[in-house]
């Protein structure tokens, strides 16, 4: 119960079939890691970055939390953005949400949850932007999905308005925010259509000069 003998033991099958196939796999990871990608999903234990996009370790910086949030108060996020972003050198921002999104139903609820509930305050906020466009469809599932959508959308907003991405575009650093959700049910990533490179493509009232 304390030792968790079985993950030990999984770990080191893993670890031997890595090192069966590139036997100098973790001795070049152990000297670096340069990332292209900073991932910031949500923590929902169905959601693995590198699995869905068949990446290896050192090949993806992640971020996780409940919604895949940014919020302009959260240091963790923020130091991980900025580490990415002026020391890894990444070229691309993915917000990943995902449909069915535990998080998002928690804030639909005029539930009490606890402590979280604070959290979720950020996603109500959304959904008081676009309560009239979610109201109007019928289906709560379809409510559900439309606001993990809208959510992924603000998101990619909120790491665009950050310092730490408008100074490296400012001094000519390549790099792209995109918005992207996952579909549990059938395993695919969709692309929303959303993706910022430039602050000349955000509004005039969070650019910074």
């Amino acid at each position: 119960m304390r030792v968790l003998k079985h993950l030990f033991a999984q770990n080191r099958r893993w670890s031997a079939k890595v090192k069966e196939q590139q036997p100098d796999f973790f001795l070049n990871l152990a000297k670096q890691q340069s990332p292209e990608y900073l991932w910031i999903g949500c923590s929902d234990s169905r959601v693995p970055a590198n699995q869905l996009l068949e990446l290896l370790p050192g090949e993806i910086f992640v971020h996780r939390n409940i919604a895949n949030l940014v919020v302009h108060t959260d240091l963790n996020c923020l130091s991980v953005i900025q580490y990415a972003v002026d020391l890894l050198k990444v070229r691309h921002i993915i917000i990943c949400g995902h449909y069915g999104c535990g998080g998002i139903k928690a804030a639909l609820e005029n539930k009490e949850h606890g402590l979280i509930d604070n959290w979720l305050l950020n996603i109500k906020d959304i959904y008081r932007y676009h309560q009239q466009q979610i109201d109007a469809l019928t289906d709560e599932t379809g409510k559900l999905n439309l606001l993990c959508e809208l959510n992924v959308i603000e998101q990619v907003a909120n790491v665009c308005h950050t310092t730490i991405v408008q100074n490296a575009w400012k001094n000519g650093q390549e790099l792209a925010v995109h918005g992207w959700i996952y579909s549990i049910e059938d395993g695919i990533l969709r692309d929303l259509n959303v993706c910022v490179t430039n602050v000349n493509e955000l509004p005039h009232t969070h650019r910074m000069r």
